[in-house]
């Protein structure tokens, strides 16, 4: 049975307070959308924790993974590891996703506005920096290039992946000039309308060689007009490619 507000609501309230009991936690916090309040039936939940100076922040997740599976209900986890932190995620029976992260003392600290310390001190703000549009331009064009040689060899599905990559370029491009979220596709819905269509025709209707063609199209044109609005020397040293991209599929 799926998770509910209340069940997710209990087992934040025992794990923040199984981060209180736990001397080798100095501090903890909430992110995302249950340090906002603006949390929905969907969302997950986020805590972050500061090891103790004289801690090691591998075995507290090992002891704290044990307690997943035993306790709560955990059938499986993956890990991220980002600025020698460990963001360990936990998919639960009902289908609710757990992120707990064990931060070393010396580097814990805000990263962001969604930040609601629950206990303890923390260091100075580290905010993460936005992604540079150089990387991502240069990811999209990656994407497209192996877009164009998937369709040219009649390997449909590995065109369609690849222009999944080019669109979620476009998408943290977008985001960045509009001043939104572009992490992980969390700002798109709030882009204009026109922004919006015009990610919408990078998508093929279908899995053909027709369709992705008319996608990879509109993805290379995209790619152009993005480089244009962010960089304009980039923009122009890549018109020329941008069009060979186009014409040889």
């Amino acid at each position: 049975m799926m998770f509910t507000s209340d069940t997710r609501e209990a087992l934040r309230e025992m794990l923040v307070a199984a981060a209180r009991a736990d001397d080798a936690v100095a501090a903890a916090a909430l992110v995302g959308s249950g340090a906002t309040g603006r949390e929905d039936e969907w969302s997950d939940i986020d805590l972050v924790l500061r090891i103790a100076a004289d801690g090691e922040p591998a075995d507290v997740a090992a002891r704290w993974t044990e307690t997943m599976y035993t306790t709560h209900g955990a059938v499986h986890h993956l890990d991220v590891v980002a600025g020698g932190v460990l963001y360990r995620v936990f998919l639960l029976a009902g289908s609710l996703q757990v992120d707990v992260s064990f931060w070393p003392y010396e580097r814990f600290g805000e990263t962001g506005p969604g930040f609601r310390l629950l206990f303890g001190d923390t260091n100075p703000p580290a905010h993460l920096p936005p992604p540079g549009p150089e990387r991502l331009i240069g990811m999209a064009w990656l994407h497209a290039l192996h877009a164009r040689s998937a369709i040219a060899r009649g390997r449909h599905w590995q065109a369609v992946s690849m222009l999944d990559g080019v669109r979620e370029q476009l998408v943290s491009l977008a985001c960045l000039r509009h001043g939104l979220n572009p992490h992980q596709g969390r700002g798109v819905d709030d882009l204009p309308a026109a922004e919006l269509d015009a990610l919408a025709r990078v998508r093929a209707a279908a899995v053909g060689p027709v369709e992705l063609r008319k996608a990879h199209d509109a993805a290379v044109r995209a790619i152009g007009d993005e480089a244009a609005r962010h960089d304009a020397a980039l923009a122009g040293r890549l018109t020329g490619v941008l069009e060979e991209l186009r014409r040889t599929r």
